[in-house]
């Protein structure tokens, strides 16, 4: 029994359905019915946004005034390329009033799609805006625009006007609509353009709802505020992995199936959300712009959009690019071996910073740098190779031994770490620096524990003084000289100064020694020859075979008056 009802209903159903597939078109769907693919109206006056899918087309429909004599269209692509076309449809016959289930929301199904004639009024294939602008059919005639993306999934926006003229709604662009470049450095770029008449108009109104904003990025230029958004959103999907799940799925495959669409608000404000890769700056109404902080041997591509912050809507100016200046290549000088060299250094403008390059000898490819600053002030040293930072120290008053192995060339660059407000005081740093292929050695050279020079009391006399100092357990040799003081000497003023720099008169001693217990590798030597009464200034130099002259600190002895 119960088999045989849901026959019955079957049977009716199939009835039903051939009945109402071969009536006429005004017979689709009962008042209380939703069609399928439900007509989309777009309103006047409004910006609308349009999600389109690649490769479908989208249908949307309008209707103006019975006294409207002209009208615009205005499409504006998002980031891509669009097809877009405007027809009128105009209806000769009004619907039957003896339709009583007929709605008004199936009334354009039932009604003006099987009567009127279709006139194509304009066609449009590319990514750039477009404006209609045309007179009006009848007063019955509807509207009928498609819209189709054949290269992706895009969106583009829409805006109907009555009357004639360019949409009011979008900010004006001038005649000359190009963004030029005035000058190029090596970290900023001007950009000029020639001014809005929207922006000119509201200065002699003293209204501020627009102004200007300039996009930055090292990729391509965008022809809208809308594909600088996308970029942007490309960018930050990459960078964070979506989860996919079940209802982005479902919820997609219902959007194309109801052909529905979603209005989207962005404002063109939004452009200075934070992105790794794209700068926007908005300049207010300035029609000259630097943009600095940019990378030096590197292309820009710059983009400058008029923007109207009352409607939310923008005009986009042609962009430009450019290549920054490469930076300044410094001159390197190339060092001798062994060479000994005083460095002046400046501590402001091009001067505060030199370059040196070395190539060591030998198949270990080895080299001992030794510097010392000849003044209070500090000076960083940075040895690389190709690009790669090797070591980096700051020197000091205390001399300062870098080890350099590995590579067969090494560049040196010394740079002053003076304040500016110091440096401008006129004051040069001095620095003494040498370097030297250390052949066979494994590492730097043992420095003495301490520099100090210590005299004895109970062994000085009036002709003779007996100084003592640390060595270390490498066999050296070490230089006493002297030389008299007299009255407003400094005593250790000269502690840059070298053997090189000493008259040979004043060297009186010259002895090997080693120890190689560093706690007991303490050195004498008695001085004689000296004058009764008289102070002397001994200094002492460990000569080595590389490096620097070790200096140790001044002392001043006075001999006895009376023995």
């Amino acid at each position: 029994m119960a088999l045989s009802w849901y026959r019955c209903v079957a049977v009716a159903l199939a009835l039903a359905w051939g009945t109402a597939w071969s009536q006429d078109p005004l017979a689709l769907t009962p008042e209380n019915e939703v069609p399928l693919r439900p007509t989309t109206w777009l309103q006047e006056g409004k910006i609308t946004s349009i999600p389109l899918p690649k490769d479908r087309t989208r249908r949307f429909y309008f209707t103006f005034k019975k006294k409207t004599s002209k009208m615009s269209v205005t499409v504006v692509p998002c980031d891509s390329a669009i097809e877009w076309s405007l027809a009128a449809k105009t209806i000769k016959d009004k619907p039957s009033k003896t339709l009583q289930w007929t709605s008004k929301k199936s009334m354009p199904e039932v009604w003006w799609r099987g009567f009127g004639t279709e006139e194509k009024m304009h066609t449009f294939a590319g990514n750039t805006v477009d404006t209609y602008i045309g007179q009006t059919y009848a007063p019955a005639s509807i509207y009928i625009l498609k819209l189709k993306s054949k290269e992706q999934d895009t969106k583009a926006s829409v805006y109907l006007q009555d009357g004639d003229g360019a949409p009011a709604i979008f900010p004006e662009l001038p005649a000359d609509a190009h963004v030029h470049t005035v000058g190029v450095g090596m970290t900023s770029v001007t950009l000029s353009w020639m001014p809005s008449n929207s922006v000119l108009r509201q200065m002699t109104h003293n209204s501020y709802s627009y102004h200007y904003c300039v996009l930055v990025n090292r990729e391509q230029n965008y022809r809208s505020v809308c594909a600088a958004q996308e970029a942007m959103k490309n960018k930050k999907k990459k960078a964070k992995k979506q989860k996919v799940t079940a209802w982005p799925i479902l919820k997609q495959w219902w959007w194309q199936q109801w052909d529905s669409f979603k209005e989207e608000d962005e404002s063109p404000l939004s452009l200075l959300d934070n992105s790794p890769d794209i700068q926007c700056a908005c300049r207010g109404t300035e029609s000259v712009c630097t943009v600095s902080d940019l990378l030096p041997d590197t292309s820009y591509y710059f983009d400058v959009f008029v923007v109207d912050t009352l409607n939310g809507t923008s005009s986009a100016y042609t962009g430009t690019f450019t290549h920054t200046h490469e930076e300044a290549r410094p001159v390197v000088t190339p060092l001798g071996e062994g060479e000994l060299r005083w460095v002046a250094l400046q501590g402001s403008g091009r001067q505060a910073s030199q370059f040196f390059s070395f190539r060591p000898r030998g198949w270990q490819q080895s080299a001992l740098l030794t510097l010392q600053s000849c003044s209070t002030k500090k000076v960083k040293v940075t040895i690389s190779n190709k690009g790669q930072i090797l070591a980096s120290q700051v020197v000091g008053e205390a001399l300062a031994q870098i080890w350099l192995q590995g590579k067969p060339s090494y560049q040196i660059q010394l740079e002053d770490m003076t304040p500016s407000r110091v440096a401008n005081e006129g004051l040069d740093t001095t620095i003494k620096m040498q370097i030297s292929s250390a052949y066979h050695r494994q590492a730097v050279p043992a420095l003495p524990a301490t520099l100090q020079i210590k005299s004895f009391n109970k062994l000085r006399g009036c002709n003779s003084v007996t100084l003592a100092w640390l060595g270390t357990e490498e066999r050296s040799l070490y230089c006493v000289y002297q030389r008299k003081l007299r009255e407003g000497d400094r005593a250790g003023a000269e502690k840059c100064l070298g053997p090189e720099s000493r008259s040979d008169t004043e060297r009186v001693l010259c002895k090997y020694f080693q120890e190689l217990n560093p706690r007991r590798a303490v050195t004498t030597a008695t001085i004689g020859g000296l004058e009764p009464g008289t102070t002397y200034l001994f200094d002492i130099y460990l000569m080595r075979r590389w490096g620097i002259p070790v200096k140790y600190r001044s002392k001043a002895v006075r001999t006895r008056k009376e023995c």
